[in-house]
């Protein structure tokens, strides 16, 4: 009677499988919607029942191949869309995330579990070897950690685990160096790409920038030298824990704990090749020359590369220690926004929100929205910060941002000045359809700072001459003739300049 039952049991098992595969492939023969969102309830429902079934890992692996190329098509469709998105993330931006990210570790999963079933000397039929299947794994995980740096959200729990096991199950295999059958590049590239992302701080760049970086890696992420002992900690060592849930720690920040099992690489090469870069840029070569995106050649994309030297090729320590806080302050967001607030010295007359303080050092704070519109804020954009016991707005520049779900946003301030005097940039008539162009001017703070900076918009002083005209309209009208000394900040929002007097013209 019980053997009755269990054959009844495993023919209706047999049944279902079979039904459910033949409507997975049924639905596989139809044309992906036109939005491709649309596509995302469908993978999910079939990637569950296919896990629920009870097929031959040839029918599994096949299935599975297929749902594959679907998911990462549509992955590839809304990527793009995540470029170009604010702070914090709209609900429906958020879901869709949670979604895309959903499926991608549904896969890396269902992938890893064929990986038993494929036997180097029995593959009879198999579609895929085991080269593949890793690549595709880890592919989908560093699209995974890729959404999550774009969305200024941190990578979810295990994930990063998961993406250096799967790593180290190629490196046993030996199979890191190959490009398997149908795809770009070794899975050893995909690796290192994704780690080199992680290792270059992406909550302090937008996500264009970190567009940008994940592009630039595509082509470069194999000028680094990997090692399983540290043979030399220069300043761009890194070192990973492959049983740590973290991306890579740089060496000068932290070393890693006494018999930790640590696999060492070194960006100089990378750094190097950075500099490089930027020289050429600099000296007039066009990005499509030296096989850079296009964004490189860009004020912005400009600052982009020079942070990446400094991430990659001179990490440090953290100058000041933290303190933990919990006071409110009131956050004023936006060049245009600050020029308005000094200008008219009126909190009132500007847009502002309200802020706890988490944590501070001397040079800044870490900061968690409460309430308050925060418009379009962005890492790179300069604020001004007033706390609750404060009379004084400071001058920040907005380092990182995060964002774990639509109602909760974290920034962190840099301290640029305790002041500031709103000013107009005379341009020349051909510069702009504007004769001048609100600015900033920030006073010297000795002995941190011996020169006056000079805020401006992204791309405003491109192509002009280091002397310049500023017009002060405060208490009365004041031209003051100045030369750039140096760049000091350059990023998509804005642009920081060290000026002094032109004593020649004075």
């Amino acid at each position: 009677m019980v053997d009755s039952l269990s054959a009844a049991d495993s023919l209706e098992a047999t049944a279902f499988s079979q039904s459910s595969m033949r409507a997975i492939l049924a639905w596989m023969g139809t044309p992906p919607p036109l939005n491709a969102p649309d596509d995302l309830p469908a993978l999910h429902t079939h990637l569950a029942a296919l896990r629920a079934s009870q097929l031959t890992p040839q029918q599994r692996a096949t299935v599975l191949e297929r749902l594959y190329t679907r998911s990462m098509a549509v992955v590839a469709t809304l990527l793009p869309s995540l470029t170009d998105v604010p702070l914090p993330i709209p609900r429906k931006t958020r879901q869709l995330i949670r979604s895309l990210q959903d499926l991608l570790r549904t896969l890396a999963e269902d992938l890893q579990a064929t990986l038993d079933s494929i036997d180097e000397h029995l593959t009879q039929g198999l579609p895929q070897a085991q080269d593949l299947v890793l690549w595709r794994s880890l592919y989908a995980l560093a699209q995974h950690l890729l959404i999550s740096n774009l969305a200024a959200s941190p990578a979810g729990v295990g994930i990063w685990q998961q993406f250096h096991q799967t790593y180290e199950i190629a490196r046993r295999m030996d199979l890191v160096g190959n490009t398997p059958k149908g795809s770009s590049c070794t899975l050893e590239s995909i690796y290192y790409s994704t780690i080199l992302l992680g290792s270059a701080q992406p909550a302090s760049f937008t996500s264009r920038e970190v567009h940008f970086v994940a592009t630039y890696l595509e082509h470069f992420s194999d000028h680094i030298d990997s090692s399983d002992i540290a043979a030399a900690k220069t300043p761009a060592t890194f070192w990973i824990d492959p049983a740590h849930d973290a991306p890579a720690v740089a060496c000068a920040r932290k070393s890693p704990p006494p018999e930790t099992p640590a696999l060492y690489f070194s960006c100089d090469r990378l750094a190097t090749l950075l500099k490089q870069q930027i020289a050429a840029l600099k000296a007039g070569d066009t990005p499509a020359q030296l096989s850079l995106p296009e964004f490189a050649g860009t004020p912005a994309g400009r600052g982009v590369m020079r942070r990446l030297v400094t991430y990659w090729g001179e990490p440090g320590k953290r100058r000041f220690p933290r303190r933990r806080q919990n006071y409110r302050a009131a956050l004023c967001a936006g060049l245009d926004s600050l020029w308005r607030l000094f200008q008219e010295e009126d909190a009132s007359s500007v847009e502002t929100s309200n802020w706890m303080i988490t944590n501070e050092s001397p040079d800044g704070y870490a900061v968690m929205h409460v309430s308050g519109k925060t418009g379009a804020m962005a890492v790179g954009d300069v604020t001004a910060i007033r706390t609750e016991s404060g009379e004084n707005w400071q001058i920040c520049i907005v380092r990182w941002a995060q964002s774990e779900n639509q109602e909760h946003l974290e920034l962190g301030l840099q301290i640029l000045a305790t002041s500031a005097v709103p000013a107009f940039l005379a341009l020349p008539a051909q510069a702009s359809d504007r004769d001048r162009l609100s600015v900033l001017i920030l006073p010297r703070v000795p002995p941190l700072r011996l020169t006056e900076m000079l805020v401006v918009p992204s791309g405003a002083m491109e192509n002009q001459p280091k002397s310049f005209v500023l017009v002060v309209e405060k208490d009365h009208l004041e031209l003051r003739e100045m030369r750039s000394t140096g760049l000091d900040e350059q990023n998509s929002q804005i642009e920081v300049f060290s000026i002094e007097r032109d004593i020649l013209k004075a």
